[in-house]
């Protein structure tokens, strides 16, 4: 291990996920930092891995019995060096440190290959809004923006939503925020379409996803018309993967949530997944009451201490994990290649472990990681500021368009920079190599700061 690995690893031990992310990076960037010494010289990886402020504060709130209720907020406002700091807000129990660092860490490299000017950053709480009333959410969300509104603003910071994070949170945080400030700014994104909201914002994750595979199959005469497709996960992402999937001629047959998932053999349809839709956003339902309802599909409970995830277990031609971090390890990834899988595009943040993705690789299977694959949030996020900033509304088809396109630039920039490098095709490295020297050469243009 060289010193500068070493160095990053000793200082933030007891952080698995955050170091997991820098690993990942650095195995990639090795060549880099090799040909180009100032780099190195300069400590640039070092300096990078390191956040430019990390804020932690109290949250104090009234439920609705009148107790008192106390989580922990936090903003990590990561790398500044191309824009403001972009990146969710997470509400979720195991929301900590090392999880916000490794998210605020992976939005530093994916915000810049979207060629939006948009530094990296990344938030969130403890709390948890399931089993909350709409009350009880507001108040929270109330007093978490009561200390964050002093970090952010649109030309400062400008978060957007995450996991336990829908249009109920950000409509509330936005609210504060407007209040405690008495301006209405773009200080957030993820709004709704009727207050600065971006058409095509809930659907971008997913449809960029889908883009990006569809980019990675062209460079192969393929599509994914035909292509039978392994979706986990049952929120926004997923939802508009599988609706993207479906529109391109594709067949999506599988569907998560925290409790378990559904094997559906003849495939979700348009009417199932609208049924996914109204369970997931409006009934706040388990993903087990759709097997209940179509008799097609299989649902299978999670255990604890299973040593694989068995969505993975089915065959398919297309894998796309867009539930959470490390759903899926070592053997998960061996089962996808005795399925037939080719394709694996990431849809959430480091869904997969590392041992996971170099099975993948070393095994000719196309991956995408997630700071590519899912970049088409954040890009669309970075396009509702520009309209924000400029006080104008694009259509649906203005929108779509222009995300289509920053796909394609980061599917060509990852690519581009790979065969740069010597690995040709691998767009795991090219995705860590174009991200990283755009970000390093404009923290030395800045100096040492």
């Amino acid at each position: 291990m060289d010193q500068t690995i070493k160095t990053v690893l000793d200082k933030n031990q007891g952080e698995p996920e955050f170091l997991q992310a820098v690993e990942e990076v650095y195995e990639s960037v090795i060549p880099v930092l090799d040909k180009k010494s100032i780099y190195r010289k300069e400590r640039i990886f070092e300096r990078m891995t390191e956040p430019e402020r990390i804020i932690s504060f109290r949250v104090c709130w009234e439920d609705d019995n009148q107790d008192v209720q106390i989580n922990r907020g936090f903003r990590i406002q990561f790398n500044s060096a191309i824009g403001p700091y972009k990146g969710g807000l997470r509400f979720h129990p195991t929301v900590n440190h090392s999880i916000l660092k490794f998210l605020g860490f992976e939005q530093i490299f994916k915000n810049a290959l979207t060629g939006i000017a948009m530094g990296g950053g990344k938030g969130g709480s403890d709390f948890d809004p399931k089993g909350k009333s709409d009350r009880e959410v507001m108040r929270f969300c109330q007093a978490y923006m009561s200390e964050l509104s002093h970090h952010i603003g649109h030309r400062i910071d400008v978060p957007a939503g995450d996991i336990g994070v829908g249009a109920r949170e950000i409509g509330y945080m936005f609210g504060a925020y407007k209040m405690i400030k008495n301006e209405f700014s773009g200080a957030l994104t993820g709004k709704g379409i009727d207050w600065g909201g971006s058409l095509i914002r809930p659907e971008a994750t997913g449809y960029g996803l889908i883009f990006f595979a569809q980019y990675m199959l062209e460079t192969h005469n393929d599509s994914l018309e035909g292509k039978s497709c392994l979706v986990s996960g049952s929120g926004n992402v997923a939802q508009y993967a599988m609706q993207k999937i479906l529109q391109l001629g594709g067949k999506p047959l599988t569907c998560s949530d925290s409790s378990g998932f559904i094997y559906d053999e003849e495939g979700i349809d348009v009417e199932k997944l609208e049924f996914i839709k109204e369970l997931k956003n409006v009934k706040r339902g388990r993903i087990k009451e759709y097997a209940e309802k179509y008799k097609s599909a299989v649902y299978t409970a999670s255990e604890k201490g299973d040593d694989h995830n068995p969505l993975w277990d089915h065959k398919a031609d297309c894998a796309f994990p867009c539930a959470t971090q490390n759903e899926a390890n070592e053997k998960d990834a061996e089962n996808m290649i005795k399925n037939g899988i080719s394709v694996v595009a990431e849809g959430a943040n480091m869904p997969i472990s590392n041992e996971g993705i170099k099975v993948l690789i070393d095994n000719g299977v196309m991956y995408a990681p997630g700071k590519a694959s899912n970049a088409g949030g954040v890009a669309t996020s970075g396009l509702e500021m520009a309209q924000n900033y400029y006080g104008l509304k694009w259509s649906a088809d203005q929108v779509e368009e222009q995300l289509r396109q920053i796909m394609k630039n980061v599917h060509d920039s990852c690519l581009k920079a790979a065969e740069k490098y010597g690995m040709k095709g691998n767009y795991q490295a090219g995705a860590n190599i174009a991200g990283f020297t755009k970000v390093a050469d404009s923290m030395l243009d800045q100096g040492i700061i």
